[in-house]
C-alpha cells in the first residue's frame, strides 16, 4: 500500500505542478481553456485517490491525527506531496 502512495503521491504532485505552470498560463495567456479541463481532471481524480490511499495508510500504519493532516494538506501546496513522500516515506520499501 506504501509503494502505491508513493506512486500516487508523485502523480499527484506532478499533475498539481501541471495544472498551475503548464494549463493555468496556457488559459490565461494564450486562451487555451482546454488544457485546464484536462489536467484538471486527471488533478481531481489523483487528488481524491490521494487522500484515500490515506485515510487507509493512516489506520493501517497507526499514524496520528496531525500527521495525517499534514499528509492530507500537503497535497494541495505546489511541490508538497514530494516533501511528504521524502520525509515519511523515504526509508519505507514496500
Amino acid at each position: 500500500m506504501t509503494r502505491l502512495f508513493k506512486i500516487v503521491a508523485t502523480l499527484e504532485g506532478v499533475s498539481l505542478l501541471a495544472l498551475l505552470f503548464i494549463a493555468m498560463p496556457l488559459k490565461y495567456v494564450w486562451d487555451m481553456p482546454e488544457y485546464v479541463r484536462v489536467v484538471g481532471m486527471a488533478h481531481g481524480l489523483l487528488f481524491i485517490v490521494y487522500i484515500i490511499i490515506a485515510s487507509m495508510l493512516k489506520s493501517e500504519l497507526k499514524w496520528s491525527l496531525s500527521k495525517y493532516l499534514i499528509i492530507c494538506l500537503a497535497s494541495v501546496i505546489p511541490f508538497g506531496t514530494f516533501y511528504i513522500e521524502y520525509k515519511y516515506f523515504k526509508n519505507i520499501e514496500n
